[in-house]
């Protein structure tokens, strides 16, 4: 199981039902998107934050271990806008107010990503794809992401297990030794999960699989005092933002 899966599993808000969790989860991404870098995004970033560290209860090991991905490539993407390419002062010149749209496209992104994690770290997927049907995703589309859901663990577990075997045979000792144990650990993942995969198949005709897969689901009911203070909450961060915006600037 992935950590942020198992943070989800052992989340306080994991009884909770998952639309609850979107309203402010992906609240919270769309102010940042849409409000001004500053203050907007900032402010979002900082409740985000908040919220992780507090009410939900994620580690913030954890947290920073899946977050560090994410703001790689927001990093990544905002250093192009510091410099322009041609023009009158050079082949490679700094670009005028370089700093200030990549400081802005920093602070949308990085707080937009905390959003999105707020809502990973409390909402495992085996919680969200089956309520998809509900909310009219067609069920083959759902039986297709839960299998392949579950299948990427197995693959995993298996790729673990082939690299732990080839560690034990010796099999990084040198460069040359590495490269043929990746090529063997490609190919193995490859036959066993094409292995995998015809058993599941046989397994599911074997109990008469008609098209839908049915799971338990956990009881949940939408919280109409969280949802509220989920939409209050977005509504004091957007209106800080109008506030404090022209002062700022």
């Amino acid at each position: 199981m992935l950590p942020i899966d198992a943070a989800a599993h052992a989340s306080r808000w994991r009884r909770r039902h998952p639309v609850d969790k979107a309203v402010l989860g992906l609240g919270l991404t769309v102010l940042a998107i849409s409000l001004p870098p500053w203050p907007g995004a900032a402010l979002v970033l900082v409740a985000a934050l908040t919220v992780l560290l507090g009410p939900a209860g994620v580690p913030g090991r954890r947290l920073w271990r899946a977050y560090r991905v994410p703001l790689g490539f927001c990093v990544t993407g905002a250093l192009p806008l510091l410099v322009q390419v041609g023009g009158p002062d050079g082949f490679l010149t700094a670009a005028d107010g370089g700093a200030v749209r990549a400081g802005g496209l920093l602070l949308r992104t990085s707080a937009a990503s905390l959003g999105v994690l707020l809502f990973a770290f409390t909402t495992p997927m085996s919680d969200l794809l089956p309520r998809l049907v509900r909310a009219g995703v067609p069920a083959p589309v759902v039986d297709v992401a839960l299998v392949t859901y579950r299948m990427s663990f197995l693959l995993l577990d298996s790729v673990h297990r082939i690299r732990q075997a080839q560690a034990a045979r010796l099999g990084h000792t040198t460069r040359a030794a590495a490269w043929r144990s990746l090529g063997g650990l490609g190919a193995t993942a490859f036959v066993r999960a094409f292995d995998r995969a015809a058993r599941l198949q046989s397994g599911l005709a074997g109990r008469g699989y008609d098209g839908t897969l049915r799971v338990l689901v956990p009881e949940a009911r939408v919280s109409v005092p969280f949802t509220a203070a989920s939409l209050a909450l977005l509504a004091a961060l957007a209106g800080l933002t109008l506030v404090l915006e022209g002062p700022l600037s």
